[in-house]
């Protein structure tokens, strides 16, 4: 499995900005290449990843660069829709995205940094 890197650890605050990156890119029905964005955040300590997309339809969640949180800071929300979803699960808590959760990116955290691993 290879790993590739997101960022610094401290630059991952606890309940703030996440940071996004992307893993790859991808051909649509058109024949159109385009990035697949993906965006990680810290909850409770550890950092979690999800695709750029949200569970309804597939637009990006962050209504300003790197805001996935709500104003509490417990749950990821889509700027589009308003569905909520568990920052440690990406599972749907509500709104339209009616149990489709987040698609997630598989992470790692050592010697200060944060990693996404793409499984080759």
């Amino acid at each position: 499995m290879a790993e590739h890197l997101i960022c610094r650890s401290e630059d991952l605050v606890e309940g703030g900005k996440g940071v996004r990156f992307t893993t790859g890119r991808q051909v649509g029905a058109g024949g159109t290449a385009f990035d697949v964005v993906a965006f990680v955040v810290r909850f409770q300590g550890k950092p979690y990843a999800y695709l750029n997309r949200c569970g309804h339809v597939p637009v990006e969640l962050d209504w300003q660069h790197g805001d996935f949180f709500d104003f509490s800071g417990q749950y990821l929300i889509c700027a589009t829709h308003g569905a909520l979803y568990g920052p440690e699960s990406g599972r749907c808590i509500s709104g339209r995205c009616a149990g489709k959760g987040l698609a997630a990116v598989v992470v790692s955290e050592h010697d200060g940094a944060i990693y996404w691993q793409d499984g080759k």
